[in-house]
């Protein structure tokens, strides 16, 4: 399975980005979607994560001002960031588990993360 995610870019503080994420594979059957974040010379830390189910967890830092949702069926993912703000900077890493077809086997896929988009909050 592939991750591929867009949607970031450069934006002034207090402006709005939407990052997408879509999984790619065989017979996908996907459990947890989300988000984490690297900021230079910082661990990687939780954005927020949606459950196959809706339930949705986000770090402290982005409560209120971010929206993490998905399309189960699309085995997509979306975070839509509001009030951003210039700690907002970072990479953003997409992330899922779940079962699909691996070399003709349907197995556990473990952690699967997506290469990352570069979001800069700037004025």
């Amino acid at each position: 399975v592939q991750l591929q995610a867009s949607g970031g870019g450069l934006v002034q503080p207090g402006g709005s980005l939407r990052l997408s994420c879509v999984a790619s594979g065989s017979d996908l059957s996907l459990q947890g979607m989300g988000w984490y974040r690297q900021a230079p010379g910082k661990l990687r830390e939780l954005v927020a994560m949606i459950s196959r189910g809706g339930a949705t967890k986000y770090g402290d830092s982005v409560k209120g001002r971010f929206t993490i949702s998905r399309h189960n069926a699309q085995n997509a993912v979306w975070l839509q960031m509001s009030s951003l703000k210039p700690d907002d900077t970072g990479v953003y890493y997409c992330t899922t588990g779940g079962h699909g077809m691996v070399n003709g086997q349907y197995k556990d896929l473990g952690e699967v993360w997506g290469k990352g988009t570069q979001v800069t909050v700037s004025s």
